[in-house]
C-alpha cells in the first residue's frame, strides 16, 4: 500500500477517533485536584496522530482479534506516551514551548502541575491494563511487564537518559540507534507487542515477526523525525523547526548526511514489511502503516 491511500488514512483516522472517544470517556474525572485533571485532559487530548494506539490494534488484528479488544490496552500505551512528551518538554529536559501546535504543558499550566500531570497519566496506564475488559488475565500481567519494561529505565527513560548524556556529543551509527531503540524504539515495539498479546494463542513464530517489524519501525520513526526537524516548518510539525540542531543532539542527518539518511530510513523500511512476509492481507493496516511513517510531514 502506498502513503496517502484511502485504506491507510482511513485506518488510523478511524484508530484515532475511537481512541480520543474512549481517552476523553476514561479520563473525564478521577482527580482529587481540578487543575491536575485538567493537565492531564490538556496534555492526553491535545490532539496527535495516535501511531502507537493504532499500531496495537492493527497487531491484534493481523492475528485475527478485533479492534475492540485491543481498544484499552492501546489506551493505556497512549498514557505512557502523553507522559513521556510533558516531561520531555520539561525546561530541565529539552525545554520546549511548543507541542502539536499548543504551549506545551508546563506553559499553559505550570512546571510542578506538568510534572505531576506525567505522573498520574504513568500511573493511569498501568491501572488500565489491569483492568482491560476482554483480555485474560494472564495476558494482562503479560501487557503490564511489556509496558513496565519499554516504559523504564531499560527502555525508554534509559533512552532518554543517554539522549541527555549525549548532547553535543558525536556517536557512532550504532551508539544513536543504541539510543534510538530504546527511547523512541521501545514504547513502539511494545504497542505492537501488546496488540498481539489479546490474541490468546499467539505464536512465538508470530510474535517474533511482529517484533522484528515494530523494531525496524521504531528506528524508522526517529530518522524520519530526524528528517523532518531540518526539511519540516513549524507550523506543520507542530513544534519549533531545527530544534534538535540549535541544542547540539545528536541526529541520524547529522551522522550520515540527508541523502544517508534518507537511504537508511528505506532500508529499514524494506526491514519492516519483510518482517510480515508470511502474514496475509490481515497485517495490511501493519504495512501501511509503515509506508506512513517513513513518509509522514509532521
Amino acid at each position: 500500500m502506498q502513503n496517502g491511500a484511502p485504506s491507510t488514512i482511513d485506518f488510523l483516522d478511524t484508530c484515532r477517533r475511537r481512541v480520543d472517544a474512549e481517552l476523553d470517556r476514561r479520563i473525564k474525572s478521577g482527580s482529587v485536584s481540578a487543575q491536575l485533571q485538567d493537565a492531564m485532559r490538556y496534555s492526553v487530548l491535545g490532539g496527535g496522530k495516535r501511531i502507537r494506539p493504532a499500531l496495537a490494534i492493527a497487531a491484534a488484528g493481523a492475528l485475527g482479534q478485533s479492534p475492540d479488544s485491543a481498544l484499552v490496552p492501546a489506551c493505556a500505551v497512549e498514557l505512557i506516551h502523553a507522559y513521556s512528551l510533558v516531561h520531555d518538554d520539561l525546561p530541565a529536559m529539552d525545554n520546549d514551548e511548543l507541542r502539536r501546535g499548543r504551549p506545551t504543558a508546563h506553559i499553559a499550566f505550570d512546571e510542578a502541575t506538568a510534572i505531576l500531570a506525567g505522573d498520574a497519566l504513568q500511573a493511569l496506564a498501568f491501572g488500565w491494563l489491569a483492568e482491560a475488559p476482554g483480555v485474560e488475565i494472564s495476558a494482562r500481567l503479560a501487557m503490564i511487564q511489556e509496558l513496565a519494561h519499554a516504559s523504564g529505565h531499560s527502555g525508554m527513560v534509559g533512552g532518554q537518559a543517554i539522549d541527555l548524556e549525549s548532547v553535543g556529543k558525536s556517536l557512532t551509527l550504532a551508539q544513536l540507534e543504541t539510543m534510538h531503540r530504546h527511547k523512541t524504539g521501545a514504547l513502539i515495539e511494545a504497542s505492537v507487542r501488546i496488540g498481539a498479546l489479546t490474541a490468546p494463542d499467539v505464536s512465538e513464530t508470530a510474535m517474533d515477526a511482529l517484533t522484528r517489524y515494530a523494531k525496524a519501525l521504531g528506528l524508522a520513526f526517529q530518522v524520519q523525525d530526524d528528517l523532518l526537524d531540518i526539511e519540516g516548518d513549524t507550523e506543520t510539525i507542530g513544534k519549533p523547526q531545527g530544534s534538535d540542531v540549535a541544542r547540539a543532539k545528536p541526529t541520524y542527518p547529522a551522522l550520515l548526511g540527508p541523502k544517508g539518511a534518507r537511504e537508511h530510513l528505506s532500508s529499514l523500511l524494506n526491514s519492516a514489511l519483510e518482517s510480515l512476509r508470511d502474514f496475509g492481507p490481515e497485517a495490511d493496516p501493519l504495512r501501511s502503516m509503515a509506508d506512513y511513517v517513513v513518509a509522514r510531514t509532521h
